[in-house]
């Protein structure tokens, strides 16, 4: 058996994208995914790319968790990798924010990479493995009425070098924060879409375009990699240079 990953939210956009790139690199999924119709979709569509298994996980359950962890291993033997990709957004004026959707977004995207990492690692340290936790450039840079996400990837982002410190040497972690990345034609059949980008989006960019899913999955590739191996506790934004732009007006 093969080297084996958890991807959550592995049925749509990046981590959609994160999944095909291992599943053609001879690495098995598990896309951990809480929209059922998507992690259908996505584990019949990459079947013929070889193994792959969606199981219906809200991640900022406790006990999904640990059944979505429990099942991989039943299923698979060992867990080499996780990807913590799993994210959700409600942007509104503070003001209008409601306490429970605060929490509904840390809850997914805070607390869920933080439960994976914590039930993935007693079988994860057996014989090593990476944890890749996907942030935001949000993280350190801000549109207005974004105050949960923004939050919740910026503790990502703490989270991930924390991990590093206590999970190594067996376990290496590091993050991606990534920019404006297109992922409408990467989402279930009923919602997608062509994207609709203008020249002044792509121009926008230092790299001169705006970026794809595949930009992402690349770079996760080859941080799980042992050309990697003394790459730990690091984020990496991927944003086609946007947060090194000056803008005056």
């Amino acid at each position: 058996m093969g080297k084996v990953a958890i991807i959550t939210g592995g049925g749509q956009g990046i981590g959609k994208a994160i999944a095909k790139k291992f599943l053609e690199n001879g690495i098995s999924v598990v896309i951990a995914e809480i929209d059922e119709e998507a992690g259908k979709e996505t584990e019949e569509e990459y079947s013929i790319l070889g193994n792959i298994k969606f199981i219906k996980t809200d991640v900022s359950k406790e006990e999904d968790v640990i059944n979505m962890v429990e099942e991989t291993a039943k299923s698979f033997g060992k867990i080499n990798y996780l990807i913590n990709n799993a994210g959700i957004s409600i942007n509104k004026p503070i003001s209008e924010l409601t306490l429970e959707e605060w929490n509904r977004v840390l809850g997914v995207n805070l607390t869920g990479t933080f439960l994976c990492s914590k039930y993935v690692y007693p079988y994860m340290k057996k014989e090593g493995g990476v944890i890749i936790n996907i942030a935001s450039t949000r993280a350190f840079m801000s549109e207005p009425n974004t105050e949960a996400y923004s939050a919740s990837k910026g503790g990502i982002y703490a989270l991930t070098h924390a991990l590093a410190i206590s999970l190594g040497p067996e376990i290496r972690v590091n993050c991606i924060s990534p920019g404006w990345i297109e992922t409408s034609e990467w989402k279930k059949k009923s919602l997608r879409r062509k994207p609709e980008l203008t020249e002044l989006d792509h121009k926008q960019h230092p790299a001169g375009r705006v970026g794809k899913p595949e930009d992402i999955a690349s770079l996760v590739l080859f941080l799980i990699s042992d050309e990697a191996g003394f790459i730990t506790g690091a984020n990496f934004i991927v944003d086609g240079g946007m947060t090194r732009k000056m803008i005056y007006l």
